[in-house]
């Protein structure tokens, strides 16, 4: 009896032991910071909210001593034993439904790690503002023509908005596109010409997406592919009926069809039910292949930097629903919540765009590898000069390369010729040689349109003193003032300072300022003065300024308006317009000759894809090369338009002093107001990665530090820079040393750096 009473008095008596076991259990969330803290921090989440918390949720937490509520992002939520020491406890949820899945919270992990930045940082990078901050839309009416046959002949204010309210458009999206006023639109309303077509899903105040009230421009599909194309297109559907992920480099010439075989994958893709994601550099540069797009699909989401916060979180709302088949958009267009995914294409892959200039410093190409293997689906690359990484992968097997070598519709490729520089026959008073002079006359006088590539905005590339050789250099960046007309002014690119060029030399007094070298605008002039009567337009981020003025020009330039086209890349890029019979590239040189290890790469391809815009028509082309470096491997390729010569000629060198795609870079860029504190912290890094790499067991011989040394461009906004860079075979390798050699880094008050995983700028 006493036996039992005892065993039973203990039993009871553990019941305390329980409790507190119970009360050392919990749910615990894992949060990130947008800023400041970078690791991961634990809280406690409390029962009133236990069911609310969910990962990919932003969350209202405590931090610091003072409690000081932020908020963060919820990464990870476990049930288990609460630590020793106390959690803080999370104080509130921000959404109502997780904004980022599971699989983009893995993602974004990758890429913290990837490109070194903070796992925070690149949170914020893949949710657009809009949809952070919840940007309401305001239902507002679209306008669409009636069709009825109206009484008196429209006035020309009227036909105009008739016919950009062909489908359905708001009414101020009508103003912008036409010019009309709001009392023309009320008039067609009042006379049953235009009517009301239901209430928009858009943000008022805006176009949908870029093209509004622009004539739409009718793509059918042709009767047939041809042979090349047909093959690429298969290479594409074959992983994508199977389910599986396989990346496939479209490698064909300017006008070979690629765009054809996206669409008709995107069509089979559509048909499965699954959505599809398509990048391209830039939205305002390639508004013909939105419009391809847009007139195959109908309902397309058009992402891009011109959008409004709102404007960009009604998209993504209706990406997420699953209500839109295709997005197009640039580089952050990748992020696109698309609930379906079956394929995603990259056109132009081998641009610079498509790698972050801010942090996360991530490439959306690898992005787009990450994404399309975890979700199995197919990834398309296209280009006529893809680049070194991308050829390399598939030299070694492990991507698809399918070529097109020929230009649909039997079109030639144009024939190119180099003009020298330093011949004394190629001298002329202006940029224009008498080569190119008689090209150009040769196709004004046959009907055809020109193109002129000067890839240097401004009058004169600088101004110097003739009496003492002083040049005017901005006084806060390293770089000499681009003089601009009208006005004198002095622009710097660097730091966009303006000021107004004195008329005497500021260093010998003399008043002999002259303008060297020549920009867009100054070749503009020449071209004006040389063939008077001819319509000339202008393409630079000078003139092309303000919301739409891209489509203008390039529609006006469609519609034969504009004679000749002067203008930098941007006119290089995926236009297609088939009475350009000429093409000049007035100094090939301008990019050749940059500190930058991809110089050569970017000079063959920038060549290569602005030569491509001529002889696309009946009438035919010609392409001019202007250089004082013909026989560079990059300008003989381009002129031969045999990309592949050049690849070839510029491979062994990659290899040989381990660059990419042989090897990888980390560059670290100092900046101070100091010059000697940004040089001595680019020694300390440098410092701690030397002692890394000697430290290491094996492979060190094959692991380089370089620098530190003042980066090319010195100065900038008044900051003095000073980089450094390691190189080495494996990119995993080079992260893990510079997190061992920075971890316990304290870097100095008057100093800013930045570390940029495989870098595509060099300056």
């Amino acid at each position: 009896m006493s036996h039992q009473h005892t065993s039973q008095r203990s039993l009871f008596e553990s019941g305390p032991q329980w409790a507190e076991d119970d009360a050392r259990q919990g749910i615990i969330a894992t949060v990130v910071l947008p800023d400041g803290i970078e690791k991961p921090l634990d809280y406690l989440v409390p029962a009133a909210l236990a069911g609310a918390v969910e990962p990919g949720k932003r969350v209202i937490v405590p931090l610091g001593r003072g409690n000081r509520e932020r908020l963060a992002y919820c990464v990870a939520v476990r049930s288990g034993e609460l630590p020793q020491t106390p959690l803080k406890s999370v104080v509130g949820v921000e959404d109502e439904s997780p904004l980022l899945s599971r699989r983009m919270l893995d993602l974004t992990k990758w890429m913290a790690d990837r490109w070194m930045a903070r796992w925070g940082e690149v949170l914020e990078a893949v949710l657009p503002a809009g949809v952070r901050f919840r940007r309401k839309r305001r239902a507002v009416p679209l306008l669409v023509a009636t069709g009825t046959e109206p009484a008196r002949k429209p006035t020309p204010a009227q036909a105009k908005v008739l016919a950009a309210a062909a489908t359905p458009v708001t009414a101020d999206a009508l103003t912008e596109a036409t010019g009309a006023s709001r009392a023309v639109i009320m008039r067609l309303v009042k006379v049953g010409l235009l009517c009301e077509a239901g209430s928009a899903t858009r943000p008022h105040g805006r176009p949908p997406a870029d093209a509004v009230g622009r004539p739409p421009i009718s793509h059918d599909r042709p009767a047939e592919l041809a042979p090349a194309q047909t093959a690429a297109l298969e290479a594409i559907l074959e992983p994508l009926r199977g389910g599986r992920h396989e990346t496939v480099v479209l490698f064909g010439v300017t006008g070979s069809g690629k765009t054809e075989v996206y669409l008709q994958a995107v069509e089979e893709t559509l048909s499965y039910g699954k959505q599809a994601i398509v990048l391209v550099p830039e939205i305002s540069l390639t508004p013909q292949t939105c419009d391809r797009f847009r007139a195959r699909f109908g309902s397309v989401a058009v992402l891009h930097s011109h959008l409004t916060p709102a404007e960009r979180h009604a998209q993504w709302r209706e990406i997420a629903a699953g209500q839109v088949g295709v997005v197009v958009g640039a580089r952050s267009a990748i992020f696109a919540p698309t609930p379906r995914l079956g394929l995603i294409v990259i056109d132009e892959e081998h641009e610079t765009t498509f790698k972050q200039a801010t942090a996360p410093r991530y490439h959306a190409r690898d992005v787009a590898e990450w994404i399309a293997r975890a979700e199995g689906v197919p990834l398309v690359l296209g280009s006529a000069t893809p680049a070194l990484e991308t050829f390399q992968r598939c030299l070694r097997g492990e991507w698809r390369m399918c070529r097109l070598p020929g230009r649909v519709g039997g079109s030639q490729l144009p024939p190119v010729l180099s003009v020298d520089l330093r011949d004394p026959a190629s001298r002329s008073r202006g940029a224009v040689t008498p080569r190119l002079a008689a090209g150009i006359r040769w196709a004004l006088d046959a009907g055809g349109q020109v193109m002129l590539l000067l890839n240097r905005r401004g009058f004169a590339t600088a101004v110097q003193c003739r009496a003492c050789g002083h040049t005017m250099r901005c006084p806060q960046c390293d770089i000499a003032f681009t003089l601009h007309q009208p006005g004198s002014r002095g622009i710097c690119h660097g730091c966009g300072l303006v000021t107004r060029l004195p008329s005497s030399c500021p260093s010998c007094s003399a008043p002999n300022l002259v303008p060297r070298g020549t920009g867009t605008q100054r070749l503009e002039d020449q071209i004006r003065a040389s063939f008077p009567g001819t319509r000339v337009a202008r393409m630079d981020t000078d003139t092309m300024r303000s919301r739409g003025s891209h489509e203008r020009t390039l529609d006006a330039f469609r519609n034969r308006e504009i004679d000749i086209l002067v203008g930098t890349q941007m006119i290089a890029k995926g236009l297609d317009f088939p009475a350009v019979m000429l093409v000049g590239v007035v100094n090939a040189d301008a990019s050749l000759h940059l500190a930058d290890f991809r110089a050569s790469e970017r000079t063959c391809q920038l060549v290569t894809q602005v030569g491509g815009r001529s002889g696309r028509g009946p009438l035919g082309g010609r392409v001019v090369v202007q250089t004082s470096t013909p026989e560079h491997p990059a300008i003989r390729a381009a002129a031969a338009h045999d990309y592949e010569a050049f690849v070839r000629s510029e491979l062994p060198i990659r290899e040989a002093l381990l660059y990419p795609p042989f090897g990888s870079i980390v560059r670290f860029v100092v900046r101070s107001i100091d010059e000697q504190a940004a040089a001595n912290w680019a020694g300390t890094i440098v410092d701690r990665l030397r002692k890394e790499v000697a430290a290491m067991p094996h492979d060190s011989d094959k692991i380089r530090v370089l620098g530190p040394a003042p980066a090319p461009i010195a100065r900038l906004r008044d900051r003095f820079r000073w980089h450094a860079q390691l190189h080495g075979p494996d990119g995993g390798q080079l992260r893990d040393l510079v997190r061992r050699a920075t971890a316990t880094l304290q870097t100095p008050d008057n100093v800013a750096w930045i570390i940029d995983v495989d870098p595509v700028e060099m300056l």
